[in-house]
C-alpha cells in the first residue's frame, strides 16, 4: 500500500478501477502518511471521520456498478483559500480561525461531483498575501528538499503535500505564481489554467459569501506527472454554475502529439531579471535537446517586452488588492496617495476607474501580441524563477526580504517576475521539474502556452520531460 500511495493519481486511480485497493483502503494510507509527518506541516486540517465515510460510500458505489463519476474513490487535499462545506477553511488567518463554510466553493463542488475523497486542508499564508508559507494558527510549511529553505507561496502546503506523497494530487490557486512558484520550489508538476475555465467563487482572500474573485486569479492542479495535469483538467474546466444553463466548456486537445512536430520559442534570460547560472544552463540545455529534436526552435523572438509586462502586471496587482481592504483602511490610503502621488503601491492601489480601464486596454494589447505570437509557435519554454528555492526568511519584515542570485542581492518579489508573464494576460503555463541543482534541490521551467489550449502546455511538459529524462 505504502507503494501505491507514491503512484500518480491516474495509477491510483486505475487500480480503484481494477478492484487491486479500495478507495476505504488508499484513503487510510494517505491519512496514516499524514499523520506519520508531522513536521511537514503541510496538510493542517485533517477530516478523517469524514474521509473515510466518503471513500466507504465510493466503494459502496463502485460495487453496484453502472456509470460512475470519473474520479471515484480517489483521496486529495485542496488549498486552505477554497471553502470547504462542514470543513474548517481559515486561510491562515486567525480571523478565520473557526470559519466552517456551509457551501463548497464551486471548484471544489466539481471535484465531490467527480466522486474525490477530501481528506483536508493544505497550509497557506494569512490570506494567501506571500510567497512562502506559514502562518500564525499553523506555523510554517519549509521545502522538504531543504528544511531551511521556503516551500514557495501561497500554494506551499499544497506542493509540500503531493512532492511527499502525502496526497495524489492538490488544488491550489495562483495569482503571481502563487500555485507555480511552490511546485517549482518543491519539485512538483504545477498548472495555472487559462483565466476563467475553472470557476474561482469561494476561493478567499476575498471575503466569505463573496461571489467574485481578483480578476488575475484562476485555480489549478499541482501533480507528480503531466499526466495527471490533464486528469484534473478534465473534471475542473467548466462554466460557473450560473453559466451552465447555456454554456458548455470543451478545450481543444493538444496541438500536436509528438515532440518533433512542436514549434517551441526558448526565452532563456532577461536583463530584467536575471538568473542564476545554474538556472541558465538548464535552459541552455533544454534549449540543445529541442534543437534536436523539434523542427522548429527559436530563442530570439519575444511576444513582450518583459519590464513593461511586469510593471503593467504590479499595477493590476495592487489594484486588485484595494478591494481587501475596509472602508477606512482604503480611504487612509487615498489620502497618502493623494499626498505622494509618485507612490507606485498606493497610486496603483488608488487609482479611478478610468485609470484601470485603460489599464485593461493596454493588457488587452498585451494580450494581442501574445495571440500574434502564438500564430508561429506552439509553446514558449522561460524560466520558472530566478533561483531554485531560496532561504525561508519567515519573521523576517518583508522590507528586509531578498533573495540572492549568484552572490547579488535582489528584490523578494523578483522570485515570481517569470511568473507573471502568463498571470497578466491570463494564459495558461505550467512549471514543470527537469533536475536537480548542486545542492540537490530541485530546477525546472516554465511552458506557457496559447489561450485556452492547457491541453498543448500538458501535453509538451509530458514530452520534454521524458526528453529530459
Amino acid at each position: 500500500m505504502s507503494d501505491l500511495t507514491t503512484c500518480s493519481a491516474r495509477d491510483q486511480l486505475r487500480a480503484l478501477d481494477r478492484g487491486e485497493v479500495s478507495s476505504r483502503e488508499l484513503t487510510a494510507a494517505h491519512l496514516e502518511a499524514i499523520a506519520a509527518h508531522p513536521e511537514r506541516n503541510a496538510v493542517v486540517t485533517v477530516d478523517e471521520p469524514g474521509a473515510l465515510d466518503a471513500a466507504e460510500a465510493a466503494d459502496e458505489r463502485r460495487a453496484r456498478g453502472g456509470l460512475i463519476p470519473p474520479l471515484l474513490g480517489l483521496p486529495m487535499t485542496v488549498k486552505d483559500s477554497l471553502e470547504t462545506a462542514g470543513l474548517r477553511t481559515t486561510c491562515g488567518s486567525p480571523g478565520l480561525a473557526d470559519h466552517v463554510p456551509e457551501r463548497d466553493a464551486d471548484a471544489v463542488a466539481l471535484l465531490r461531483t467527480a466522486g474525490v475523497v477530501l481528506m483536508g486542508k493544505t497550509n497557506v499564508p494569512p490570506m494567501c498575501q506571500d510567497i512562502q508559507t506559514g502562518n500564525p494558527l499553523f506555523g510554517s510549511t519549509r521545502n522538504p528538499h531543504d528544511p531551511t529553505r521556503t516551500a514557495g507561496g501561497s500554494s506551499g502546503g499544497a506542493a509540500v503535500a503531493v512532492a511527499t506523497h502525502l496526497t495524489p494530487w492538490e488544488l491550489g490557486s495562483d495569482l503571481a505564481g502563487s500555485l507555480r512558484l511552490p511546485a517549482h520550489y518543491c519539485g512538483t508538476y504545477g498548472l495555472r489554467t487559462s483565466g476563467g475555465i475553472v470557476p474561482t467563487r469561494g476561493h478567499i482572500p476575498r471575503p466569505p459569501g463573496a461571489y467574485n474573485s481578483t480578476d488575475m486569479t484562476v485555480l489549478g492542479p499541482l501533480t507528480r506527472t503531466a499526466d495527471d495535469l490533464d486528469l484534473a483538467l478534465d473534471v475542473l474546466a467548466a462554466p460557473r454554475p450560473a453559466d451552465q444553463t447555456a454554456w458548455r466548456l470543451d478545450l481543444p486537445g493538444p496541438r500536436h502529439t509528438t515532440l518533433r512536430e512542436y514549434r517551441v520559442g526558448v526565452w532563456a534570460d532577461d536583463p530584467h531579471c536575471p538568473v542564476s547560472a545554474e538556472t541558465r544552463a538548464l535552459l541552455d540545455q533544454v534549449a540543445e535537446e529541442l534543437q534536436h529534436a523539434c523542427d522548429h526552435v527559436d530563442d530570439t523572438t519575444r511576444p513582450v517586452e518583459m519590464a513593461t509586462s511586469d510593471r503593467l502586471f504590479t499595477r493590476l496587482l495592487f489594484a486588485g488588492a484595494s478591494v481587501g481592504a475596509d472602508e477606512n483602511t482604503f480611504s487612509s490610503a487615498v489620502r497618502a496617495a493623494e499626498e505622494k502621488p509618485e507612490h507606485p503601491f498606493l497610486h496603483a492601489q488608488t487609482m479611478r476607474h478610468r485609470e484601470w480601464l485603460l489599464a485593461d486596454e493596454d493588457r488587452q494589447r498585451f494580450r494581442a501580441r501574445w495571440a500574434e505570437y502564438f500564430r508561429h509557435v506552439d509553446v514558449l519554454v522561460t524560466p520558472a524563477a530566478p533561483t531554485e528555492a531560496v532561504l525561508d526568511q519567515t519573521g523576517m519584515p518583508i522590507s528586509e526580504r531578498h533573495i540572492t542570485v549568484d552572490g547579488e542581492r535582489r528584490g523578494y518579489w523578483e522570485q515570481t517576475a517569470w511568473l507573471n508573464l502568463a498571470s497578466l494576460v491570463y494564459l495558461p503555463a505550467a512549471t514543470v521539474p527537469l533536475n536537480f541543482t548542486r545542492d540537490d534541490l530541485p530546477l525546472g521551467v516554465q511552458i506557457i502556452g496559447p489561450y485556452l489550449e492547457d491541453r498543448t502546455v500538458s501535453r509538451f511538459a509530458g514530452l520534454l520531460t521524458a526528453r529530459m529524462h
